[in-house]
């Protein structure tokens, strides 16, 4: 049988905090087994290992997670938690105060993208913002 694959992430000896972390923002996740080196977790269903590296590399853009989001109170809440002590960035991306890079998005961002009486309008908006409003997406 093949097992699925799933992320390694490289901390700086905070593997278990950041995954006790991520464990209280998620509403279905739980950390599966931890030692001095390394951690595994899942959050909403999705496995996660952390591992104690070594400050030898650090978290950049190029890899991010997606956390798609029904309603507002779901996107406020993931944008809110996970921004705590990191650093808020454009168009739903954030940092989280690991470094580790998040996208924040509405679950109905890709029925409205492909719409082409509304895809260039909902790009010039979210393009502006920070977090997304469901709102002012929908309204368009």
């Amino acid at each position: 049988m093949v097992k699925p694959s799933y992320p390694c992430l490289w901390f700086n000896g905070q593997a278990l905090e950041a995954a006790v972390f991520y464990c209280s923002i998620f509403e279905k996740a739980r950390i599966v087994s931890s030692n001095p080196m390394v951690v595994i977790f899942e959050l909403n269903g999705v496995r996660y290992m952390g591992l104690n590296g070594g400050p030898q590399f650090a978290f950049n853009e190029s890899v991010s997670f997606v956390v798609e989001c029904d309603t507002q109170a779901e996107i406020d809440h993931y944008w809110y938690r996970l921004s705590e002590a990191g650093q808020e960035g454009m168009c739903g991306w954030l940092k989280d105060k690991y470094g580790v890079s998040w996208q924040i998005v509405p679950s109905i961002l890709a029925t409205l993208v492909a719409d082409p009486n509304k895809s260039a309008k909902v790009f010039a908006t979210f393009s502006q913002t920070r977090k997304f409003q469901i709102d002012q997406l929908t309204a368009l």
